[in-house]
């Protein structure tokens, strides 16, 4: 496929960025009558007396839904999508930013990176079967990150019988899918159809729309045949589309768990994603420090949810609460126990999640003995509500859980320190742990600061494996949207921080990814698009010439085997790779490899420096394990 000159498109300046906690406002575009578009017979006219079409219905209806970008990797059943955009920016007319990008997974994953940090639906447009697929892996990475959007791609419908434009041999020969695409997609998406008439295809995006960003959020699919795009469409406002409401538990529902919980002795909350939510992070500290509890974010977590820093902050193993805790509370946890079946010895488990049981997982046990389904920032902040009236009820249980929690934070924070001390006692070799810290410690230094305005609130978006429990704890990120964990397969990385950086131009994204992950990603694309859009990242690749992950596994299953006692572990060595930091020369980007604990901080200064330049830099540090 041949992609056109790489620009982005649009009327004006793209959507402000949001403020620090990640929310972006409602675009002013949004706004506008309240009146449907309709499909008229041929010769339909639009501004300037233009023939407008199903394009043109596509852009007004993703225009209606709020989105502010249209992420293409483009194919040629798309000029109808791009006529349209012509013609509303000769008229200075409002559309969404257009970006065309080299690769399907980087057109999906910045869609998800926007909208983790945004919440609010984007447009992907993908070519044919083929592009889905090839896109397909990001957009099931989207459905388990909660990023909403709506991806679109075509097929035809007459394969040049039926009358009018003919759509092209390669519809007949090569694209065609049995069933359609919406078919395939289905099993990844929250919602997949076919707009099969011009006079459904605005409602279909809409309300795909719609779909895409309620409890759980993720993407949506639909399927918009060439001959509907090229059918006449006579352009109306179309209704933006409204918000969506929120829900509320019963009284009586926030009142029976609040009793069990202000009666437990020894409770702990579990949560996976309630940073997902808006102001579910510091809704969730109101509701723990009201009550004393302890929060553990489990190894699945895939956002901030809980400062890491907070005295109640309980580290990510659930484990030894298992056996003691008399109260589980799940927020926002999708799979906490891990065999499904390992059952807590004595506690009472109480679920707050809006939609408890996913549809998109094929196996899930919660062990629940109450729901509350209702908003979950909305609950958090009433159960914190109903503690801080209780003027008895937490009075004898207040101050043994200070103490209790008081000594386990004490105790990891001593092994962490212990850890950054051994990891930096080795002149030689670069520890993992190393590399946080260093991280860390650069990334807060004042030096590197912005001389004026708010001080920087860096985002971690982390593709590691091996090395994801290292990053999360040695890093240390606490406010809301500034950690993400990338989701699904691997290879979705770069393009998910670009996202994220388009949505927070004014927060430095950094990008911790293993050398496996990244040759994964499409790394070429990836950086194009970090150049010609204008969005610097820090990459810091934790390079031990191995997929670790994969011998680890083999040595779980065959601990005694041929592999263990020969050492050859197929699958594992990535010793022969390329300089990795030299993918940034033919872009004019910053980059350097690193071998000694001595140039590691040095590197990652200058490497912020570039960045903070408006420059994206990779650091390959070649790490000892």
């Amino acid at each position: 496929m041949n992609h056109p000159n790489p620009r982005s498109f649009g009327a004006g300046p793209g959507p402000a960025p949001g403020p620090v906690s990640g929310t972006a406002p409602v675009p002013s575009h949004a706004q506008g009558p309240a009146t449907q578009g309709s499909a008229q017979g041929p010769g339909a006219q639009g501004s300037g007396g233009a023939r407008t079409d199903g394009g043109d219905a596509v852009v007004g209806a993703l225009q209606a839904a709020g989105a502010d970008y249209i992420f293409s990797s483009p194919g040629s059943e798309w000029a109808p999508v791009w006529e349209s955009l012509a013609r509303r920016h000769r008229d200075g007319l409002p559309a969404p930013r257009y970006l065309d990008l080299w690769h399907e997974t980087v057109a999906v994953g910045m869609a998800t990176g926007y909208a983790l940090v945004t919440r609010r639906p984007q447009g992907v447009l993908l070519h044919a079967g083929p592009g889905l697929l090839q896109g397909s892996m990001a957009v099931h990475g989207a459905l388990l990150a909660g990023a909403p959007m709506v991806v679109a791609s075509s097929e035809s419908s007459t394969y040049g019988d039926g009358p009018g434009p003919d759509p092209g041999g390669q519809w007949y020969r090569n694209l065609s899918v049995v069933g359609g695409p919406h078919g395939f997609a289905a099993p990844w998406v929250k919602w997949a159809n076919e707009a099969g008439s011009i006079s459904t295809v605005v409602n279909m995006v809409t309300r795909g729309a719609e779909i895409a960003c309620r409890a759980p959020a993720g993407p949506v699919y639909l399927n918009i045949p060439l001959e509907v795009l090229l059918t006449p469409w006579t352009e109306h406002p179309i209704k933006p589309v409204a918000q969506p409401g929120s829900t509320v538990s019963a009284p009586s529902e926030i009142e029976a768990a609040y009793a069990v919980i202000a009666g437990a002795t020894n409770p702990v909350i579990v949560t996976e994603s309630v940073g997902r939510e808006p102001g579910g992070l510091a809704a969730l500290v109101e509701f723990a420090d009201a009550l004393q509890i302890p929060v553990v974010e489990p190894n699945s977590a895939v956002c901030t949810n809980f400062p890491r820093n907070h005295p109640l902050h309980a580290g990510g193993d659930l484990e030894p609460f298992l056996d003691t805790a008399d109260v589980i509370v799940l927020v926002n946890c999708r799979a906490p126990f891990y065999p499904p079946s390992r059952r807590p010895a004595r506690a009472r488990i109480v679920v707050i999640d809006e939609v408890p049981h996913r549809p998109h997982i094929a196996y899930q046990v919660l062990q629940a003995d109450l729901y509350l389904e209702g908003g979950v920032t909305a609950t958090l902040r009433a159960l914190a509500q109903r503690a801080r009236t209780d003027g008895v009820g937490l009075s004898r249980f207040a101050q043994p859980r200070r103490e209790a929690q008081a000594a386990r934070r004490s105790a990891d924070h001593q092994a962490l320190v212990e850890s950054e001390q051994k990891a930096a006692a080795n002149p030689n070799t670069i520890d993992p742990v190393l590399v946080a810290a260093r991280l860390r410690d650069v990334l807060a230094d004042p030096a590197f600061q912005p001389a004026q305005g708010t001080p920087d609130d860096p985002v971690i978006v982390d593709e590691t494996i091996t090395h994801s429990r290292v990053v999360t704890r040695h890093l240390m990120r606490g406010t809301p949207d500034s950690y993400y964990y990338v989701q699904g397969g691997l290879g979705q990385g770069i393009a998910v921080a670009l996202g994220v950086k388009l949505a927070a131009r004014h927060r430095t994204v950094v990008l911790t990814i293993g050398d496996g992950a990244f040759l994964y990603n499409p790394v070429i694309p990836s950086l194009q698009a970090a150049k010609a859009h204008d969005l610097p990242l820090l990459i810091i690749i934790f390079n031990n010439n191995k997929y670790l992950s994969m011998k680890m596994n083999h040595l779980r299953f065959y601990p005694q085997g041929a592999a263990a006692q020969t050492g050859e572990f197929l699958g594992v060595d990535l010793s022969d790779q390329p300089d990795l930091a030299r993918f940034a020369e033919p872009f004019g980007m910053h980059g350097e490899t690193v071998d000694r604990p001595d140039g590691l901080r040095p590197a990652l200064e200058r490497a912020l420096t570039a960045v903070r330049s408006g420059t994206t830099a990779i650091v390959n540090v070649r790490v000892s394990r």
